[in-house]
This record gives C-alpha cells, structure tokens and sequence, in this order.
C-alpha cells in the first residue's frame, strides 16, 4: 500500500507518495504552486522529457509496449 505525505515548499503544499522503497512527488501540485497548466504541458511535449519516460518504462513497467512507444516518439519529432 503507497503511503503519502506533504512538504511545504514556499507555502504551497505538494504530496509525496511512498511505494515500493521509493519516493514519488506530484508534478501536478508543483505547477499548481509555480505556475499554471502551460508549464506542464511545454514539459510534456519535451524531448528529453519523452526519453526519459520512455527509459522509466522499460526499467519499471513490465507491460511497456516499446515498439509502441517508439512509434509515438517518431510522431511527435
């Protein structure tokens, strides 16, 4: 069972969820407190930001569809 909790960083408070050993922060309570939705998207569309979820997946996710994945990134370019 993930196990949450909160730090206040510049009076805006942003959850962090424990599982498996390993501490998760919410990106999405991040840009409430630092900016708006663009910031999160511009993030999204990202190259650096595509590769770096493409390798989380294939370290973390056993069901990642690579060649899949692989397809989105030649879209997106």
């Amino acid at each position: 069972m993930a196990k949450s909790k909160t730090i206040s960083v510049k009076g805006s408070e942003i959850t962090i969820i424990q599982a498996n050993q390993a501490d998760y922060i919410s990106l999405t309570d991040m840009v409430k407190g630092f900016g708006d939705d663009t910031m999160i998207y511009s993030w999204m569309r990202n190259r650096n930001t595509l590769e770096l979820l493409g390798i989380w997946e294939e370290m973390n996710n056993p069901g990642f569809k690579g060649l899949e994945f692989e397809t989105f990134k030649i879209r997106e370019r």
